[in-house]
């Protein structure tokens, strides 16, 4: 006789399992503690076997006799119920571990270690932003070329083409991280290369013919501000590092008898050498007596305990009558770069090397930092000398470095 719900809500505990049929090898199983639950018990191939449908009340008589009845037509086909439940639960997960925002989470734990935190932070922040909310749940190897892009143009369209590059850059390292570990099989970002118009005007502004270079050294040294900022002034075009690791110099990191400057790199996170030529250590050693005793080399004016704000350079430029289309505190890095390579010939890898950017050797492998380090220490003496020609107004001979 077919169950009711009456006779289901009735049902008692006995001290035993028992089993109360409702036809189709369908029936509730109720346990010595009160539990019940919906069994199928069925034959294939030969074989007695049970699949569960779920416990009661969550799952009703109606539902349990709709399962019911999907099971059989599944057996009419020759399917075993039991398998395909199976079968389909793996494809889930299977499908789940494969979803863009799992494996791009997955390639973000992996190799943000070695990121700066403010470097890890825009990745994360624009993924989150700008790509999970649309691809995020969607198998990577279903993703096509034309939804990446959609995307892409989504960020491009509120006026952030810089940022739609970055975010299809993202995606390309995840798809071809993907293909590396077995969960994707192409990546449809490579085939939108010239899909998104080219960013204009993303290069910082820098003087690099050595006649403008020389009117900016002049200006510099007419600085009449404090010494803290006139030093890192002086110091920016000698060093030419990042102006965020300039104004955070720290003392124990500058060994003034070794003539080196040895800190972390703020956006790969690795060490990094600067050798400091006889010009720099000059000025270091005037304003050791000032803020030799704290942290900061170029402490803040309001309090040792910080650094110089990442304004003071800029501010003082503008006062100096540098214009921001002419010159910022980066700009020295692109000015040094154009005439140590085209002016004073220098060999290109070791000028990459001092501006701290990755190089490898030729079987891919990232050299360390202490790479060409003899040449590079003769550069940075030759860099600060060909300095002090131009803005003497001497011929500054070409050096060939190469």
């Amino acid at each position: 006789m077919p169950l009711s719900d009456t006779k289901i809500r009735n049902a008692k505990p006995t001290g035993k399992t028992v089993k109360l049929f409702d036809g189709g090898g369908l029936y509730l199983e109720v346990s010595p503690k009160g539990g019940k639950w919906w069994r199928l018990k069925y034959r294939f191939q030969g074989k007695e076997k049970r699949l569960s449908l779920g416990i009661y009340p969550d799952v009703g008589l109606r539902d349990a006799r709709e399962k019911r009845d999907s099971a059989r037509k599944l057996l009419s086909k020759g399917v075993d119920p039991s398998a395909n439940r199976k079968a389909q639960r793996i494809s889930r997960e299977s499908d789940s571990s494969n979803a863009f925002e799992v494996v791009a989470r997955e390639w973000f734990g992996k190799y943000s270690t070695n990121w700066a935190d403010s470097h890890s932070s825009r990745i994360l922040r624009r993924l989150e932003r700008d790509v999970f909310p649309w691809i995020g749940h969607k198998t990577l190897n279903d993703l096509t070329a034309p939804e990446v892009l959609e995307v892409v143009r989504r960020i491009e369209e509120r006026g952030a083409l810089d940022t739609a590059h970055r975010a299809l850059q993202n995606c390309g390292q995840i798809f071809r991280y993907a293909i590396a570990t077995g969960r994707a099989e192409r990546d449809p970002a490579r085939d939108l290369r010239g899909a998104l118009p080219p960013v204009k005007g993303g290069n910082f502004p820098a003087v690099t013919d050595p006649g403008g270079v020389a009117s900016i050294l002049r200006m510099i040294d007419g600085y009449q501000g404090t010494l803290t900022v006139r030093c890192a002034l002086r110091l920016a075009p000698l060093v030419f590092v990042r102006p965020g690791e300039l104004r955070k110099a720290e003392w124990k990191d500058i060994d003034l008898e070794r003539a080196e400057w040895q800190y972390l790199v703020t956006k790969t996170n690795t060490q990094h050498i600067v050798p400091l030529a006889t010009q720099a250590v000059d000025i270091l050693r005037e304003i050791h007596p000032l803020t030799g005793d704290g942290r900061y080399v170029f402490p803040s004016a309001r309090s040792a305990e910080r650094p110089m704000s990442d304004n003071a350079i800029l501010a003082a430029m503008r006062r100096l009558g540098i214009e921001k289309a002419q010159m910022t505190g980066h700009g020295f890095r692109a000015m040094a770069r154009t005439i140590l390579d085209e002016v004073l010939g220098f060999r290109p890898d070791y000028i990459e090397h001092q501006l701290a950017h990755t190089v490898r050797d030729p079987n891919g492998r990232a050299y360390n930092r202490t790479a060409h380090l003899s040449e590079r220490r003769k550069m940075m003496q030759a860099w600060a000398d060909y300095l002090d020609n131009l803005r003497e107004g001497a011929a500054a001979p070409a050096i060939d470095g190469r």
